[in-house]
């Protein structure tokens, strides 16, 4: 079809995942002269696509919005697409390895697809877990979208001076995270447990040490359950509890974790994880086996997906490296 890339029989890389480390992964086998397919299943599922604003990246002074950035990175990988090919909305099933090379089964255009490429990159990213209202994540959208609700603490702390903030989440990233947002200097910090315990699932050392921190730092929690929110019209993060009672705030944040780090694919082909469940790499991005720690020939993980900081420009670096790597050792 025309627009669209045509598989090759055989690549270099098979890239599973299309945000930003994918993406770059794929733009830097082309300039290195390979092959890659990349296999996304489209933007919309990318981490930062409804970010509005991001401060923190090189050569955007004014700050540029998640999805913006995805389609300039688009843009550079179409410029290489002598080489590679970018096939999205696609969903990978399977990723094995027969003798030297990868297959990499996926649907693309109502159709199942098998990718072969001589070395196989994994960027598919986690998902936030984002707060439930009535069973729905919906309802926090449009405060998420306009950046009144935040998800990451090292990307946007540096607005929250000065301001109120509530804190969403019951565990110890939550509690963690609430003592963190204090180094950025905000009027008040506050816990909403959304109807949980705090801390009911931590051991009892852990638990006394973070409540004993919380009451130090003059954090108050809140364990009623949300029922809903309002003040989007005045830019404001209002809390209606189920009680009726109201809480309002400058900003909110989310630490609830994540709710899919996609371990299947990786899991299938021996890949070693940390304990919070990223994949475990070496230096050069290469994923290490869960059997004996050593480097998997030809598999690597980059991006969010693999243990390090969940920072576009690590995802960045890390592409690099990994496609470097395979380029002048692998390959």
């Amino acid at each position: 079809m025309p627009g669209l890339p045509r598989l090759r029989d055989d690549y270099d890389f098979v890239i599973v995942g299309g945000g930003h480390a994918g993406l770059q992964a794929g733009l830097k086998a082309g300039l290195l002269d390979k092959t890659a397919a990349i296999v996304d299943r489209g933007p919309k599922y990318s981490r930062s696509y409804y970010a509005p604003k991001m401060d923190n990246l090189p050569g955007f002074p004014t700050g540029i919005s998640g999805h913006k950035l995805l389609d300039l990175q688009t843009q550079a990988v179409r410029s290489q697409e002598e080489r590679v090919g970018l096939f999205s909305p696609a969903r990978a099933s399977a990723v094995v390895r027969r003798d030297d090379r990868f297959e990499v089964t996926f649907d693309w255009l109502k159709q199942t697809h098998v990718a072969r490429g001589r070395a196989v990159v994994l960027a598919m990213g986690v998902v936030d877990r984002i707060p439930e209202v009535g069973g729905k994540i919906e309802p926090i959208f449009p405060w998420a979208n306009q950046a009144i609700v935040d998800f990451c603490l090292l990307c946007d702390g540096h607005e929250l001076p000065g301001r109120s903030v509530a804190v969403i989440g019951d565990d110890a990233f939550a509690a963690r995270s609430a003592l963190d947002i204090l180094e950025f200097r905000p009027a008040s910090v506050e816990l909403l447990t959304h109807g949980r315990r705090l801390l009911g699932g931590a051991s009892t050392e852990e638990r006394t040490a973070l409540t004993a921190a919380l009451a130090e730092r003059g954090i108050p929690v809140f364990e009623g359950t949300i029922g809903g929110f309002d003040g989007i019209r005045e830019h404001r993060f209002i809390v209606e509890f189920a009680d009726g009672s109201r809480r309002s705030y400058d900003r909110g944040f989310s630490a609830l974790g994540w709710y899919d780090m996609h371990q299947e694919l990786p899991r299938s082909l021996g890949c070693r994880f940390d304990a919070d469940g990223f994949v475990v790499t070496d230096e050069d991005c290469r994923a290490l086996a869960a059997s004996d720690g050593q480097p998997l020939p030809g598999v690597y993980c980059v991006g969010d997906q693999r243990n390090g900081w969940n920072q576009i420009p690590e995802a960045w670096a890390t592409a690099e490296r990994a496609v470097i790597h395979a380029w002048s050792a692998y390959l």
